[in-house]
């Protein structure tokens, strides 16, 4: 009898154990959209800005990948994930593969690149993205940057795009050259800007299709002249975009400059600002500033994202304008302190003294109008939007975010996508290749029926 009971409870508890498994597995099959992402830089994790692409699809989409022989294996999967990634967020998403040998009718209809190429069609827009356009390869061989996502959402971003926004970005008085800003521009493009260089010397006025003039890191001041055209442009329906750049003659050499801030109610203070207590990582010139509550840092801050901005100069409105009220979204901390001594600081060397400007102070203001319109983004630096500088952390984003915000593009104030590692391959001779075979699916499940076998002989002797 009791053996009978123990069998019977045994067999009741197999079939239980049976049934929560089935149970399960079935559950796990419901949820399999679900996924956490484990890796320190959330590298498989789609961004803010592609997740609110996604949900934001109000009609089919067509993602063609046209691929060939000579299209890299490895690079084509890594595309492949990344599309059936996007699809599990959006159901507007339809994938198709082909083989442009096999199928060149298919072909004919896109401009194709035999390395690859994913066409993004919504039946009346399309986008090309090239294969090569979404890697980036290093100098060792096997060494690139999958940046895959970022072109991808671009795409889908400007689909509905047909005009691009013009920009200028002055030149003439020592800016940055905009070859060494080609992350930031490749930014601005991807955002459909058009962006153009533009020299009042040559070119005489800033033209009438410029949505916003760019004047980034000047270093001498601009002419009586250049000024009148400036505020002229600006005084209309013109955009300014103002990062200043650095002059140890600031104080003197700088009156146009120092007047276009001075419309907005914005003042250059001719410090530069110092904190001792900055990270030991970077040097005393360079700020980690705290962000001021606006649409432009708020997701920076959600995220974690910091901005470093270095050889900054410290900003002010003493004079505040009402018809142009200005806002400050870069703040130092109260340790940092304003360096007048220019002279010294060239020799790399500082020291607060009376003349010095306490902290904390603004290094960087977002302006509008009276109807509150964008009109002006001042900041006191401008090193940070070069190539060597602009990936570090919340820069880019930061960068063009406020671009975007200065346009009123809001789908453009957002946390882009990150560059991803290439992908991680494992070499496996054939013997070993064997060994995992013959592990997983005859000696492991044999070595378990084995101890189950026994343990239940066992028990059924006793």
């Amino acid at each position: 009898m009791n053996k009978w009971i123990r069998g019977t409870n045994a067999a009741v508890l197999s079939l239980a154990v049976i049934g929560i498994f089935i149970v399960l597995t079935i559950f796990l099959n419901s949820m399999k959209s679900m996924q956490v992402d484990l890796t320190e830089n959330k590298k498989f994790t789609l961004s803010d800005q592609t997740v609110q692409t996604l949900q934001a699809l109000d009609k089919e989409v067509r993602l063609i990948s046209l691929t060939s022989d000579q299209t890299d294996p490895y690079i084509k999967r890594q595309v492949n994930e990344l599309v059936q990634e996007y699809k599990k967020r959006s159901g507007k998403l339809v994938f198709e593969e082909y083989d442009i040998v096999k199928n060149p009718t298919v072909a004919k209809q896109y401009d194709v690149d035999p390395s690859g190429t994913l066409v993004v069609d919504n039946g009346t827009q399309k986008k090309t993205v090239y294969y090569a356009d979404m890697f980036q390869f290093g100098q060792q061989q096997g060494d690139y940057k999958f940046s895959g996502e970022e072109k991808l959402t671009q795409a889908l971003v400007n689909l509905n795009n047909k005009e691009k926004r013009k920009v200028y970005f002055l030149s003439g008085h020592n800016e940055i050259p905009l070859q060494q800003m080609s992350i930031w521009r490749s930014g601005l493009e991807g955002d459909n800007y058009e962006i153009k260089d533009l020299n009042l010397l040559r070119d005489g006025k800033v033209p009438e299709d410029a949505e916003t003039l760019f004047i980034i890191g000047p270093q001498n001041d601009l002419t009586d002249k250049e000024a009148e055209v400036i505020k002229e442009y600006l005084n209309g329906k013109g955009k300014l975009y103002l990062a200043l750049g650095f002059n140890k003659d600031m104080k003197t050499k700088w009156k146009n400059i120092d007047a276009i801030m001075a419309q907005y109610g914005i003042k250059d203070q001719h410090a530069v600002a110092i904190d001792p207590k900055q990270s030991p990582m970077l040097g005393p010139l360079a700020i980690v500033p705290d962000y001021g509550y606006h649409e432009i840092t708020k997701k920076l801050q959600e995220y974690g994202l910091l901005t470093v901005i270095s050889q900054t100069i410290a900003l002010t409105t003493e004079n505040p304008n009402a018809d142009y009220p200005a806002t400050a979204v870069l703040r130092t901390t109260s340790d940092a302190y304003g360096e007048t001594d220019l002279e010294q600081l060239v020799r790399n060397r500082t020291n607060k003294d009376a003349n010095d400007v306490n902290g904390p102070f603004n290094i960087g203001y977002v302006v509008e109008n009276k109807e509150a319109k964008p009109k002006a983004v001042v900041l006191g630096g401008s090193i940070f939007l070069a190539d060597e500088f602009i990936q570090l952390q919340g820069n880019r984003d930061f960068a063009l975010n406020s671009v975007g915000w200065l346009q009123e593009q809001k789908d453009q104030v957002t946390i882009r996508p990150r560059e991803g590692d290439k992908l991680q391959q494992a070499l496996i001779v054939g013997s070993d290749a064997n060994w995992i075979f013959y592990g997983t699916v005859l000696i492991f499940p044999l070595l378990f029926l084995l101890v189950g076998g026994t343990i239940w002989w066992r028990r059924r002797k006793g």
